[in-house]
């Protein structure tokens, strides 16, 4: 079919690589301008623009898809569908309505649990034990449209946000490519979303990532993990220096029991306000990621010292 494919991070290049190697036509790749990325701060292209251009697909970077002059282009490319992934614009009506055949979103979870932007790190914050991504019709509504397939995960315990990403990631591509068959093929249903159990994914946010001891132990380990790699849980490690940030990037939840804050072994157990919290991957500010037992070796932390 006749394709355009809006997406931008990471996540939405699996999608493109699968479909172009599916034989589609891309006509064009729409993506979010070049931002700001790196110690230096240049302006460099998305993911998803990065590997259009390598594969000489045109590329446009509208600020707004609702400025009527991007409207009126998109349109003109006379499109059988396009596919969305991570696009980062609302987009209009007109814009949704314009291919023949409609406008599919790959979305990574099962709705109607968490619409909206962040659905891979919530899900591992909330303690879900299970999700998945879906390919859904596309309405004005936000992730509100019918359901047309579904590939279903599970979450592991050590899963991490990026794990997760990369897993949700490929079952995606996978999944967009069968639905687009489907829909050539005109064999493709579409299954309005439940109207129980809708909640929203709220963008993370990095002034929220310090670590407060004194909640409860699951409550920390999920938001360790939903926010690894980033931005990163973090709290600060006293050294005779002066405190030091630390960032926490992998955890498991333990049942014993101290005083929230305070380590209770050499091995980086805390406790928190119910149970405790083992940090099994770290990262030193200024410093790489590093496993608990290697980050101790050079930074070590023994029992009965507080952690900020």
């Amino acid at each position: 079919m006749r394709l355009a494919f809006l997406g931008t991070p990471d996540f939405a290049v699996s999608a493109l690589s699968a479909i172009v190697a599916a034989g589609h036509e891309i006509a064009c790749v729409y993506s979010q301008p070049p931002a700001p990325r790196g110690r230096g701060h240049e302006l460099k292209p998305s993911p998803v623009q990065a590997f259009a251009e390598a594969h000489g697909i045109a590329v446009r970077t509208p600020v707004s898809m609702r400025d009527p002059a991007e409207i009126e282009a998109f349109a003109a490319l006379r499109l059988d569908a396009a596919v969305v992934v991570a696009f980062g614009q609302i987009l209009p009506g007109a814009v949704l309505e314009a291919p023949r055949l409609g406008s599919y979103n790959v979305h990574a979870s099962l709705l109607p649990r968490w619409r909206g932007a962040a659905p891979i790190q919530r899900a591992i914050m909330a303690g879900d034990k299970v999700t998945g991504v879906q390919v859904m019709r596309m309405t004005e509504g936000l992730d509100e449209g019918p359901v047309l397939a579904t590939a279903t995960l599970r979450i592991d315990a050590l899963e991490t946000a990026g794990t997760l990403h990369d897993r949700l990631a490929a079952a995606g591509a996978e999944l967009i490519v069968r639905t687009l068959a489907d829909i050539e093929a005109g064999r493709a249903v579409a299954t309005p979303q439940a109207e129980v159990g809708v909640t929203y994914a709220k963008k993370i946010n990095a002034k929220f990532a310090r670590l407060d001891w004194t909640r409860p132990g699951p409550v920390l380990d999920g938001k360790i993990r939903g926010m690894s790699p980033s931005p990163g849980a973090w709290f600060e490690l006293p050294t005779d220096k002066g405190p030091v940030r630390v960032k926490a990037l992998l955890s498991a939840f333990e049942d014993e029991a101290g005083e929230p804050g305070v380590t209770l072994d050499d091995r980086l157990l805390v406790a928190t306000g119910e149970g405790a919290v083992r940090l099994l991957r770290v990262q030193r500010e200024g410093k790489g990621p590093q496993e608990a037992d290697v980050f101790l070796r050079g930074n070590p932390v023994p029992a009965g010292t507080k952690l900020g």
